[in-house]
């Protein structure tokens, strides 16, 4: 007789029940991907590709809005991958910029934000900023590092920052791309 064929019924969903289990460890999020771009900056005549950046949203808004998808409170995530090494200084200054240019003023916020910049970017970092609705709260990850800030203000003023002002419109247009 074959060894499969002299297992219990009771082996055989105690084996699919630790499969299921370690399975759901490797799952992907259920989140939606709303769209992808990549910021570019403008040194002169020349364009350079900065990072790559994806949004995720878990519930998608009910109109294809920068806005509503700014104002939704629901799960969110933007990633960022570093197509360029990418210094300190140069990030959160354009990070600070990008808020002050939205009308955010909470210094303490954005400079609690700014320290999970702890060095420089190398090509191929990573950084996630993430918004969590039951905390009220967005979490930016960089090269290991992270920071969380509390408040529907700062995320929304986090949001803006790829769609509200910005100096590459079309970047904001492409990360809502494919909502219904």
């Amino acid at each position: 007789m074959l060894l499969a064929q002299r297992r219990s019924p009771a082996f055989l969903a105690a084996f699919a029940a630790i499969f299921l289990a370690v399975a759901s460890l490797f799952a992907l999020p259920s989140d939606t991907l709303t769209g992808s771009s990549v910021r570019v900056r403008a040194v002169g005549p020349i364009t350079v590709e900065v990072y790559r950046i994806s949004h995720y949203m878990e519930q998608l808004p009910a109109t294809k809005s920068k806005q509503a998808v700014v104002d939704m409170d629901t799960q969110k995530r933007f990633v960022l991958t570093m197509l360029r090494d990418v210094d300190r200084e140069s990030i959160v200054k354009a990070l600070r910029d990008a808020y002050a240019a939205n009308g955010y003023v909470d210094e303490a916020k954005v400079g609690r934000f700014m320290a999970a910049f702890k060095g420089d970017l190398a090509k191929g970092t990573e950084v996630t900023i993430t918004y969590d609705p039951a905390a009220k709260t967005t979490t930016i990850t960089a090269g290991g590092a992270s920071a969380t800030v509390g408040g529907v203000d700062f995320m929304k003023a986090t949001w803006r920052i790829w769609f509200g002002k910005i100096d590459q419109p079309r970047l904001g247009d492409e990360l809502i791309a494919k909502l219904p």
